[in-house]
């Protein structure tokens, strides 16, 4: 039969990426995907214009830091870029090794276990464990990734009010105590700045018999010892069976990683199709880190002045009756309510040199539109002026 011409059939999903208002939306109004011209330190070019950068997650400063550059360099002309394989068959390397003992040892951990991602990992950390049958019991303001690992494992969920021990208390009566089941949280959770009531939560998961597991891609070098997180913050590191994370804040690399007992590390290198068939880390990031987990351990000042910026600057936003959402880390929301405020108070920092994220609903909820924000151990004294004077503009415009 001759193919016509004037076929009328349309490929369905060709059309939904036509039609679709999400994003001609986004790109009528561009708030995302915005590509820096360059950087330097906490300064970028965008659009030909120098702005500070204020939603990184470069916690520390590491990203620039001499030590991490060099380190980074170092192992490419070793290594070279690649190991252009998957851990469990041609993609291991000794580097790997190192890293997976130094970040096993800083957070008091028999083993660890290092991804190309850090959304690997923490979904790993999930689905390599929970299965079809399994009971886990999620904070709602999960992470997309938690939840993707949550979808994958085919477990029954129950969701439980953010941070909030009581509603948890009240699902964990009334399931089937002969039921495997797994609470999963966040140490930080990245949207809100709000610290886990780990102590309160963490006890709860013990009583009940559940493996927790947490998610502290936003505590790692931010709260407890030398930056060691928040279960070495509240002193649980008993009590928490998988911790897991990011490479890309604190430690100025890429990738993540999943630290808990020998048995748990090789559970998890036999089951999770995440770890069994995602590339290797690349040399270089994995030197980064590597060199970033070591200045944590050595040069404290950078954890000290990141601590002096936070104050600061949320102090300066409370003055200009902004709502924090009552963030108590580095992380710091301003809650607008509504996306058309958002996008005027994200327009006027623009406007003003200031470079920050609009997070909207349904990746906040709703009533909860926001400015992401993020402060660094880099930001000067002088740019945190001109920060709080761009606020103040900003302010006016809304």
């Amino acid at each position: 039969m001759a193919f016509s011409l004037f076929n009328k059939n349309k490929k369905a999903l060709l059309e939904r990426c036509r039609d679709d208002y999400a994003t001609k939306m986004r790109l009528k109004y561009a708030p995302y995907y915005h590509a820096m011209e360059a950087q330097s330190g906490t300064t970028v070019r965008l659009n030909g214009r120098d702005m500070i950068m204020l939603s990184s997650n470069d916690y520390l400063g590491f990203s620039f830091h001499p030590k991490v550059i060099e380190a980074a360099r170092a192992a490419v002309t070793v290594w070279g870029t690649s190991t252009t394989g998957a851990r469990p068959s041609n993609g291991s390397r000794t580097f790997h090794l190192e890293l997976e003992e130094a970040l096993a040892a800083f957070l008091g951990r028999e083993a660890c276990h290092v991804h190309s991602a850090g959304y690997l990992s923490v979904m790993s950390s999930v689905a390599g464990f929970a299965q079809k049958g399994d009971l886990i019991l999620a904070d709602k303001n999960l992470h997309s990734c938690l939840w993707d690992g949550i979808r994958l494992s085919h477990a029954t969920v129950e969701r439980f009010s953010h941070n909030n021990p009581d509603d948890l208390r009240q699902v964990l009566e009334t399931a089937d105590p002969q039921v495997a089941k797994m609470l999963v949280i966040e140490g930080v959770y990245s949207m809100e700045g709000h610290v886990a009531r780990l102590p309160e939560l963490v006890e709860l998961g013990h009583q009940y018999d559940c493996f927790t597991v947490l998610d502290d891609a936003h505590g790692f070098g931010v709260l407890g010892r030398q930056g060691r997180g928040t279960v070495d913050h509240f002193n649980l590191n008993d009590k928490i069976d998988l911790v897991c994370g990011s490479l890309s804040k604190s430690l100025a690399s890429t990738g993540g990683f999943v630290a808990g007992t020998k048995d748990t590390i090789e559970y998890l290198r036999t089951h999770s199709k995440q770890t069994i068939f995602s590339a290797a880390l690349a040399p270089s990031q994995a030197a980064a880190a590597r060199a970033a987990l070591e200045l944590m351990q050595t040069e404290p000042q950078h954890l000290e002045k990141l601590w002096v910026n936070t104050r600061r600057y949320i102090a300066m936003l409370k003055s200009l009756g902004l709502d924090t959402w009552d963030t108590a880390t580095p992380a710091v929301p301003i809650v607008l309510g509504s996306r058309e405020m958002a996008y005027r108070f994200w327009s006027a920092l623009l406007e003003k040199g200031v470079f920050t994220v609009m997070s909207i609903a349904p990746a906040v909820p709703p009533g909860k539109d926001l400015i992401r924000t993020a402060v660094s151990a880099m930001h000067s004294a002088e740019e945190l002026d001109r920060i709080g004077e761009a606020m103040a503009y900003a302010v006016k415009r809304m």
